[in-house]
């Protein structure tokens, strides 16, 4: 008979859930501080956020500035925050979406995916 009647080792997948919640927490933490960009109007209207999706910067060319159109303005700065955010997400998937697949393969509360 083998010892343990063949069932996993319960130290062992404890050890290694915690290095995954270890490994989680330091991908997290990465995102939070890195920054992406994401733009619009060629360039007019610039937003920076976090891996996270926090927004960190905004900025606009006078070039886009015109009193008499501020909707247009809005608009691109909708624009730019849009894709700042997709680009976050697209690194929040290369950065955890590895982990979540050890975890599961998702439904992990808070995340994306």
């Amino acid at each position: 008979m083998i010892p343990g009647g063949g069932q996993p080792n319960m130290q062992q997948l404890l050890q290694q859930a915690q290095k995954m919640q270890q490994d989680l927490a330091k991908a997290q933490e990465e995102l939070a501080r890195t920054e992406v960009d994401g733009q619009a109007g060629g360039g007019l209207v610039k937003a920076t956020v976090t891996g996270a999706g926090e927004l960190r910067a905004l900025k606009i060319d006078p070039k886009a500035v015109d009193p008499e159109d501020t909707e247009t303005l809005a608009d691109l700065v909708v624009a730019a925050v849009h894709a700042a955010n997709e680009n976050a997400q697209a690194l929040q998937q290369q950065k955890l979406g590895p982990l979540a697949q050890g975890l599961g393969g998702g439904g992990i509360p808070g995340l994306p995916f």
